[in-house]
């Protein structure tokens, strides 16, 4: 039986209507809002549809309170993304998700509001004192635990939810005391995470939501170690929200292993790059790449620049090298401190900084506004890294440039990246700067870091592949010496330092021995004779 519809009329910009209804609007209305208070069968599937049908460009039609609506609107956003429009739906329901999207379409929001309606709506478990834990998020990098504890903020800010935002290369203390204090969101990396678990400063027994966020970046880094020991002390029954950009192999295996009978969302194609972004190859020789980006950025006056690099000195030395041609410019790095990278992208996000170098750390996770341009100082190893950095210009609906500059070193790369996102790069000659057709191309020095990530260090060494202790090494540096190669016995117990397994023997060797010409000293010294010819041999 379906109840009566009630229709009320709202004085609000006709622009909050979706464009099938605005359309059919007289001119003369200068605004209305359609609004279904109710319209239902039993079972609500009849409003459900309906509200989607006609309200879908709203983020009130996604299901959200005004709380959460009225602090989304403060911030200026009116309509959901598509990976909102999916996946907030989907989240409120408790279900499982699988979710893929393209960085920079707005999916952190997408799993944190429909979180923070879900505490706002459920109580707690009963149980300990303290107020547990109740959703953890899991990120790969600092700066993108960071970024979504701010967006929990933000958006949080006019309900009562409490988060604490945990990672490395910081002092742990201010975290211990916020976990002390009680906090219902915990957004973490996985090795400070751990650090805290094993100081039994955080309780992860009653957490009712875990999110991954780009969970494949967290593989690539080698996290799935620190990963596992996370998951087993969680509670068997949670709501698992897995968040990536790509769905590899790896990620529909460990969805496969985590996720019951998920939900699953994707609004972009695999390795897709953004339309809004204009992407082009610049060719140039090895010996001229800073040259040319120094004459390309105050030749075009281009400000708020984001350069990637391959390596950690690279980004130094290409830094360097822009400052000293009046272009400012800082490198941010796995090798950075928190404190350092932290104040490079404010200075960044300001205005202040002209241009940021960096390596693949900066990839993902950066929520940096109106970047207008992205360059590829060097073309990565992984072509799906190409995507993530070029993803970082072209966002919610603004367009931006994506250059790459190439030299011969790099074309086998750009072949691999041309296959993966299904296109050819236009390619483009600067005046002045002319590639010689006869340059041949050196093989690209893959450094051993690279291999996995990119990315730089990681938060923390994992336990269960502990640094080799010199002790251990030093045992098997003595097996093979002689008794009067090894280590004095008077070294207090202590490990012998590499070096003095090959430092010269504390008696010297015998000096050769003198031709002989005695019958019985040659009987006597036959050991001495073999052990002299045997040396003279080699």
């Amino acid at each position: 039986m379906y109840h009566p519809l009630r229709i009320v009329v709202l004085c609000v910009p006709v622009r909050t209507l979706p464009s099938r209804l605005s359309s059919k609007l007289p001119r003369t209305f200068c605004s209305v809002r359609i609004r279904l208070n109710r319209f239902c069968d039993a079972d609500g599937v009849a409003q459900a549809v309906l509200r989607r049908s006609i309200l879908n460009s709203s983020f009130e039609a996604l299901g959200l309170s005004e709380a959460l609506v009225r602090a989304v609107s403060e911030l200026g956003y009116t309509t959901p993304t598509a990976i909102q429009q999916q996946a907030i739906p989907a989240v409120l329901t408790g279900g499982d998700l699988l979710a893929g999207a393209q960085t920079g379409t707005g999916k952190t929001a997408g799993f944190v509001l429909p979180i923070l309606q879900g505490l706002a709506t459920r109580p707690a478990l009963a149980g300990k004192s303290r107020k547990p834990v109740r959703v953890l998020i899991l990120t790969p990098t600092r700066e993108l635990a960071a970024q979504v504890g701010e967006s929990v903020r933000d958006y949080g800010k006019h309900s009562k939810a409490s988060a604490a935002i945990i990672y490395g290369g910081v002092s742990i203390n201010p975290q211990i005391t916020a976990l002390k204090r009680g906090v219902d969101i915990v957004v973490a990396t996985p090795g400070r995470l751990l650090d805290h678990v094993g100081q039994r400063t955080v309780d992860l027994s009653q957490v009712e939501v875990l999110v991954l966020d780009e969970a494949d970046r967290m593989l690539d880094m080698g996290f799935l170690p620190d990963m596992k020991r996370v998951f087993a002390l969680l509670p068997k029954t949670r709501q698992t929200l897995l968040f990536s950009a790509t769905f590899s192999d790896e990620i529909r295996a460990l969805a496969a292993s985590l996720l019951r009978n998920p939900a699953m969302v994707q609004v972009a194609a695999r390795n897709s790059t953004v339309d809004a972004t204009t992407q082009k190859v610049v060719l140039v020789d090895r010996g001229r790449k800073s040259e040319l980006l120094a004459h390309m950025i105050t030749t075009n006056n281009w400000f708020q620049l984001l350069i990637f690099t391959r390596t950690k000195h690279g980004a130094n030395r290409l830094a360097e090298f822009l400052n000293k041609h009046g272009v400012t410019a800082l490198a941010i790095h796995g090798n950075k401190s928190q404190g350092a990278r932290t104040r490079a992208l404010s200075e960044f996000k300001s205005g202040a900084l002209q241009a940021l170098v960096a390596t693949d750390i900066a990839a993902r996770g950066l929520d940096i506004e109106q970047l207008p341009h992205v360059i590829n100082f060097d073309l990565p190893h992984v072509p799906e890294d190409y995507v993530h950095r070029i993803g970082r210009t072209g966002r919610a609906g603004a367009t931006g440039e994506a250059i790459s500059l190439v030299c011969a070193d790099d074309k086998p790369l750009l072949t691999d990246i041309e296959r993966v996102i299904r296109r050819q790069v236009p390619r483009e000659i600067v005046a002045g700067f002319e590639p010689n057709p006869h340059e041949r191309a050196e093989p690209i020095v893959r450094q051993r870091s690279q291999v996995k990530s990119g990315y730089g260090q990681r938060d923390r060494q994992h336990p269960s592949t502990p640094r080799r202790s010199s002790q251990g090494q030093q045992r098997k540096n003595t097996a093979a010496q002689t008794p009067r190669q090894q280590p004095s016995s008077k070294s207090n117990g202590g490990p012998a330092r590499t070096a003095e397994a090959h430092a010269k023997p504390k008696h010297p060797r015998p000096a050769p021995q003198r031709p002989i010409d005695n019958a019985s000293t040659v009987r006597t010294n036959i050991p001495g004779l073999m052990q002299l010819l045997h040396r003279r041999g080699r």
